[in-house]
Parts: structure tokens; C-alpha cells; sequence
């Protein structure tokens, strides 16, 4: 297993849709050790989840830990179940110093196969299916950035020095208007 290099903001990579992975495909070595390493990479990095994408490989795959364990998720779908929105920071591997608040859907549905091809369905609410749809949207080109409530992009460094105000304002009336 190896650790990747990280994509980071203005790779174009990051801005093109994945392509699918056929379940043949699924099957070949060289898929398989993509998914160690991607596995291996997001542990190294401490993050919550990893694409494809962000290690240079155009492909739909993604790791994520929103259970007890990382999941492998590929060709994942996702389903909107409850219109209702919540707000969050987020951040990203692939933007390391930047954080903002972004409106994902409170409730989902995502369907996927494992990396062994087996039929993976969850109903995902809050933190995680916040991180499912910000992981999901780096498979379309999409990035945290693209989402962001006007007024909460920061440097990490400040958000964590003026992380009161900066909240009070991403949750101001007329911020969210």
C-alpha cells in the first residue's frame, strides 16, 4: 500500500466528472490497490473521507468514515430524502487552509457496491450524510468552495481564532435570507 499525492485546488482533475468503474473492473489488481491506497492515504491524512479524484485518478470511488469503520463506496447515488437543509463548516484534503459553510440536505439515500461489487444502501442523516454528499460531489467536479454561504469562506487559521463570530454570522438572519 502507498500514500498518494493529494490533488489540491486548481488541478483540473478536480473539476471532471469520474468516470464509472465496471464490476470486471472492479475486480482487476490494479482497482483494488487504488482502494488500499486511497484507504491508506485518508488515514495518513486524518480525514473524514477521500475520492478518486483527489489522487489523480478519474474514477468513482470514494472512502469515507462515517460509521465505526471506512467504507468503500462505488458508483455511489445518492437520494434526496428530506428537502430540510443543514449548515456546517466544512473543509477539504484538497483545499487543506480553507473552511466555509455550506447547505447540504439534512437526510439521504446513497446506494453503492462495495469493493468486493456487494450492494451497499444506507439512510444517511446529519454528519453523515454531510460528508456522503460533500465525498459524492468530488466524483461530479464539485467542490466545498462551489457551495459556500456567502460570507464564511476563511483560512483555518482565522476560523479557529474568530470561529464565534464567523458562526454567528454564517447563522445571522439575514445571512440565511
Amino acid at each position: 500500500m502507498s500514500i498518494l499525492k493529494i490533488a489540491r485546488l486548481g488541478n483540473p482533475i478536480l473539476r471532471e466528472i469520474a468516470k464509472p468503474i465496471s464490476m470486471e473492473e472492479l475486480k482487476s489488481k490494479e482497482i483494488q490497490k487504488l482502494i488500499d491506497d486511497l484507504l491508506e492515504t485518508v488515514k495518513d491524512a486524518s480525514g473524514a473521507g477521500l475520492a478518486a479524484p483527489q489522487v489523480h485518478v478519474s474514477k468513482r470511488i470514494l472512502v469515507l468514515r462515517i460509521f465505526e469503520e471506512f467504507e468503500v463506496w462505488v458508483n455511489p447515488e445518492i437520494e434526496i430524502l428530506s428537502e430540510d437543509l443543514q449548515l456546517t463548516f466544512e473543509g477539504c484534503l484538497s483545499i487543506p487552509d480553507l473552511r466555509g459553510a455550506v447547505a447540504r440536505y439534512s437526510k439521504i439515500k446513497v446506494s453503492a457496491k462495495n469493493r468486493f461489487g456487494e450492494d451497499i444502501v444506507h439512510q444517511l442523516e446529519n454528519y453523515k450524510a454531510v460528508v456522503a454528499q460533500h465525498e459524492f460531489d468530488h466524483l461530479n467536479g464539485v467542490l466545498f468552495i462551489d457551495k459556500i454561504e456567502p460570507g464564511t469562506l476563511s483560512f483555518l487559521e482565522e476560523y479557529r481564532r474568530f470561529r464565534d463570530e464567523i458562526l454567528d454570522y454564517a447563522f445571522s438572519e439575514e445571512n440565511m435570507d
